[in-house]
């Protein structure tokens, strides 16, 4: 096998890549056919006990009804299938042992179900996205117990991540910037980079943050989306793996405070729900915190946040190119050295790649069907 074709099936961005691609080309045949159901386990809404009224209330489901249903359960055992098959592959060609990566994978799945069952709570779901359960769920174990040494071949934080962001690409649609027009664009794709070069001069010439892969990475995440983008231009700086981690700890903890405080702020100055969203879109991190926050100020400013959040998730992969070609031609380059295609390819993350080809392929092929 060459050298090239080994990297195709032997590295974790290309492995995310194609992990990726097998979830959606199964989950399409399965929507385009209806032959059958390819849905993964998601807790409906349930409550403490706690009167809802409105329209919320046609959304609760009894927790008890919900785990005493036979398709709960089988949902749960495919979902748990489908990833473990396919991250057990991944975890066998990047050099992972099968043996210790099953039984450690079967508890991360079962901390992450946990996850969901309690995010999924009426009164939590409103406040506090999943995101921020699993970190909470995360530092309890790891600053009380310790991560145990036979559950750490499944904790594989980019791996996970990587794939969904080219899952995610699939959802990100390039119709949505005709939907919202030229001030869409510019809320999203102006304030983005202004955002991220700001923050680069204040922590590299007023700060003078010596560390600067932390810095362009917290950068992204913050004018971005949170933890996709800290990602992908994480990887392409070369940020450390303790860095990462910061960033998406802190990425998370804000979103929490502003999905819950900007609508308040919003409806304080007296907004437009068009406006309002359009804010919320393009300032709370995290897609799924954006529509929770949009939501609070209507269906319009829902609609609004969650179109101005989907055209910014189309700078991920921009932005993961120019931090490649950044900090391999600027910031890393030694006195007197060429910087060729080679390195620059070498830095970009190739899991963006993948997000790249599933948002084409679902803007130009899946939804002109």
């Amino acid at each position: 096998m060459s050298k090239n074709s080994s990297k195709l099936l032997h590295t974790e961005d290309w492995l995310a890549v194609w992990i990726g691609f097998i979830i959606i080309a199964v989950a399409l045949v399965a929507v385009l056919t209806g032959s059958f159901d390819f849905a993964a386990l998601k807790f409906k809404t349930w409550t403490w006990g706690e009167t809802v009224t409105g329209a919320a209330a046609a959304k609760i489901v009894p927790l008890g009804e919900q785990l005493a249903s036979g398709a709960f359960w089988l949902k749960m055992l495919l979902t748990a299938v489908v990833l473990g098959v396919l991250f057990t592959v991944g975890a066998k060609l990047t050099g992972g042992k099968v043996s210790k990566f099953i039984p450690a994978f079967i508890v991360v799945f079962l901390l992450s179900v946990v996850v969901r069952l309690i995010s999924a709570e009426f009164t939590l779901n409103r406040y506090l996205e999943w995101a921020f359960w699993a970190l909470i769920v995360g530092m309890l174990i790891s600053n009380t117990i310790g991560t145990p040494g036979w559950l750490k071949p499944a904790v594989r934080t980019e791996f996970y991540i990587k794939t969904g962001l080219v899952i995610m690409g699939f959802s990100v649609l390039f119709s949505n910037i005709a939907k919202f027009g030229l001030y869409g664009l510019g809320i999203a794709w102006v304030v983005t980079p202004i955002v991220i070069l700001f923050m680069w001069w204040f922590g590299t010439k007023v700060l003078k943050i010596d560390n600067k892969p932390l810095i362009i990475t917290m950068a992204s995440a913050t004018s971005v989306c949170g933890t996709s983008a800290a990602i992908a231009s994480g990887a392409a700086s070369g940020c450390k793996k303790d860095d990462l981690t910061m960033t998406i700890s802190i990425s998370i903890i804000f979103t929490v405070l502003m999905m819950v405080l900007e609508p308040v702020i919003i409806k304080a100055c007296s907004m437009s729900p068009i406006m309002g969203g359009a804010l919320i879109g393009g300032t709370v991190d995290s897609t799924g915190a954006v529509a929770v926050a949009g939501s609070v100020l209507g269906g319009e400013a829902e609609k609004a946040a969650v179109l101005v959040k989907m055209i910014q998730n189309i700078l991920i992969g921009f932005i993961a190119f120019f931090v490649a070609l950044f900090f391999a031609t600027r910031v890393d380059k030694k006195s007197g050295q060429k910087v060729g295609a080679g390195e620059i390819w070498t830095r970009f993350p190739k899991f963006i790649i993948g997000f790249f080809v599933a948002s084409l392929v679902a803007s130009f092929i899946i939804l002109p069907l």
